[in-house]
């Protein structure tokens, strides 16, 4: 079997529990992370500059940035300030889009990059891409992986249901993402990265059985792990193959066609469970249904402010969005008539597997 070239690339720090990011000073201390103690601090508005004050007093004279918006304007805004002094380290704390900003902006300058995550809404808290948006669109940039990895469960706890919601549904598309890779290495003969495909799975599995709920400290954790994992999974063979496959094509469709509907954990979500009944894997399917309907995540296009026609339309378009990338979708290659029939067929199955 052919293998991927690996260059691992793994954080030297992972921390998740309560009252972390109050233990920041000590991780920083760390000569590995801070040889000299010139460390930046990036934060987003509102929650992040309280969490500032709050770890001000262990973080001596470290500078603070405030950054809005998660653009690429603002990252590179944010790159020149950190030019100006030679950090050892910079550290993003807060959600997706403070963390993707300050990953961009300290990869573009060669600084390593502590990630600090105050929600669970989706992988990139590990992972070696930036989502940012650029001249009215969303880009992904590829960056250099987080040297440490934190997430302050009180602050998750605190937030919006519906993040860590998100979260939930993007570690559970890794299923299926790695299900389309190992497709397209039977078929096509592409390489295949064992290590990548066992770290996404691993997080993904652990979280679809885990009986607790996003009010747990124990489910908390094991979402907060996965998502790490897919991160991680992503930097060791170089590519995002094992965490995004075809529900993340359907995801790029539906930014394009009908944007603003939902979250990106959530379209992944709807878009893993149909790639997993298109694959005609009825044990999955039904742990994935299980699982994301207990957690309060659509399973049907309407529960995601779809039509029927919308979500066909996005299906039949989702292969034009990673013309390089071989999924279930481009396997089966369906016409829209075909895809609604197949729809039909799905609701039926979720109607039988969900009562």
């Amino acid at each position: 079997m052919p293998l991927l070239a690996r260059t691992v690339n793994t954080p030297l720090a992972i921390d998740v529990r309560r009252g972390a990011i109050a233990d920041l000073g000590p991780l920083l201390a760390d000569r590995r992370i801070s040889a000299g103690g010139e460390v930046a601090v990036v934060v987003g508005p509102g929650q992040g500059e309280r969490i500032a004050e709050l770890i001000r007093p262990g973080l001596g004279n470290a500078d603070v940035f405030t950054v809005v918006g998660g653009t690429i304007d603002a990252a590179q805004e944010l790159g020149q300030n950190l030019r100006r002094r030679s950090y050892d380290a910079v550290v993003g704390i807060g959600g997706g889009k403070t963390i993707d900003t300050t990953k961009y902006a300290a990869s573009r300058y060669g600084i390593p990059m502590v990630s600090v995550a105050t929600s669970l809404a989706h992988d990139g808290i590990a992972s070696p891409t930036a989502s940012l948006d650029h001249d009215g669109g969303k880009g992904s940039y590829g960056v250099h992986i987080p040297i440490a990895v934190v997430v302050d469960l009180d602050f998750v706890e605190n937030g919006p249901d519906r993040q860590t919601q998100a979260g939930i549904g993007d570690a559970l598309s890794n299923l299926s993402a790695v299900a389309d890779w190992e497709l397209s290495h039977r078929i096509r003969a592409e390489p295949i990265d064992g290590l990548a495909v066992t770290l996404a799975r691993t997080g993904a599995e652990a979280l679809v059985n885990h009986p607790g709920k996003i009010t747990d400290d124990g489910f908390l954790t094991t979402l907060a792990e996965a998502l790490i994992l897919g991160g991680i999974a992503s930097s060791v063979c170089g590519s995002s193959r094992p965490a995004s496959g075809g529900c993340h094509e359907i995801s790029h469709a539906l930014d394009h066609l009908c944007p603003g509907r939902a979250s990106h954990g959530e379209q992944v979500g709807l878009g893993a469970l149909f790639c997993t009944f298109l694959r005609g894997d009825l044990e999955r399917f039904g742990q994935l249904a299980a699982c994301l309907h207990r957690h309060g995540l659509p399973t049907t296009p309407g529960e995601l402010g779809l039509t029927d026609a919308e979500f066909v339309a996005a299906v039949y378009h989702a292969p034009r969005t990673r013309p390089d990338r071989y999924t279930i979708l481009e396997h089966l290659d369906l016409a829209p008539d075909a895809i609604g029939e197949r729809l039909a067929n799905y609701v039926d199955a979720l109607r039988e597997h969900l009562g």
